[in-house]
């Protein structure tokens, strides 16, 4: 739709009222209480491509993820248990991952002290299970937010890193007031129209509701109400609940790269879109999935240019005793 030329920028209704600091750690701190079994997002399901391994660092924990020969997810220490070799820079033959130093081969399957971790995938991210790092109680499963049906969506997944902590990546989604003063490139006409509810039952209704508009060229926008909620203390969930798009999601998952006693921490920022839509126009744009997905990886990108810098600026006040309240 063709959106009524609004207020400027400096017009705008400020919204640092609303957005109180108590509430937002209330709502951080709910989310940091649920429990994550020890899983943490490692990247998207088509960066583990058959044929090669695929390295990652998580919690400080080096790891190396690879596909069996019928395509299952195999995952485990990323050392060679003989020498040490970095195994994300080995091969995959027929399954096996063979070291590249002196051919050690592994099926996936413990061998000479090395043992694999638990894998999930979930078609859109694959997830590994590291109970070193997270220190919970484990699980058999993680916990994946619920998507639109599988065929009927399009799928993309962007990363990146900064020097922050992963409640500091959280914080900046539960605080969806931002939205339009710090991104006004993508949001315009912002309204928390609903507050978690905390207290008693509070997991049943623990969301900001939000009414927005998505900017798409000048005055053309797209008015939406979306939901956020945090599953799981990594991970933080918009969905359009009513409006064009929906119920389209927005996962950002926020996993450690380094360990938790570093005076230096990093965080990667893993954010799946899952678009969709019950336009019946809406079968094309999924044949054009190839086409676009790095349309929806640069306008993740863009956004997070701003919100990695919000995070890292969290992180510099909270490591030096700055942070408000």
């Amino acid at each position: 739709m063709r959106r009524r030329r609004g207020p400027a920028w400096a017009e705008q209704t400020p919204t640092w009222r609303a957005a109180r600091p108590a509430l937002i750690a209330d709502a951080l701190k709910r989310a940091s209480a649920r429990p994550s079994g020890n899983w943490f997002v490692a990247g998207a399901s088509r960066d583990v491509r058959p044929g090669r391994p695929c390295g990652r660092t998580v919690g400080g924990v080096e790891v190396v993820l690879w596909r069996s020969e019928s395509g299952d997810l195999r995952a485990g220490p990323g050392a060679c248990p003989h020498l040490g070799a970095p195994l994300r820079k080995s091969r995959v033959v027929c399954g096996t991952l063979v070291c590249h130093w002196h051919g050690l081969a592994l099926d996936g399957g413990a061998f000479a002290g090395w043992q694999p971790y638990p894998v999930h995938d979930d078609g859109v991210l694959v997830w590994v299970r590291l109970d070193a790092v997270g220190g919970e109680e484990p699980s058999e499963r993680p916990v994946v937010p619920a998507r639109p049906a599988p065929g009927t969506g399009v799928d993309a997944v962007f990363t990146a890193a900064g020097r922050c902590e992963p409640q500091d990546v959280v914080a900046n989604r539960l605080d969806p007031w931002h939205g339009s003063w710090f991104h006004p490139y993508s949001f315009v006409d912002l309204t928390v129209v609903r507050e978690p509810q905390g207290g008693e039952g509070a997991d049943e209704d623990d969301a900001f509701v939000v009414d927005v508009s998505f900017r798409v060229a000048g005055r053309l926008v797209v008015p939406v109400r979306a939901e956020f909620t945090a599953p799981e203390p990594r991970t933080v969930v918009m969905r359009i609940t009513d409006g064009e798009g929906a119920p389209s999601v927005v996962e950002t998952h926020a996993t450690p790269l380094t360990a938790a006693d570093t005076d230096r921490p990093r965080t990667a920022v893993i954010e799946a879109v899952v678009a969709a839509s019950e336009r019946r126009g809406f079968a094309l744009a999924r044949a054009a999935a190839p086409v676009l997905r790095p349309l929806m990886r640069g306008t993740a990108g863009r956004l997070w240019r701003d919100d990695l810098a919000y995070a890292e600026r969290r992180w510099e006040l909270r490591s030096t005793g700055r942070f408000p309240g």
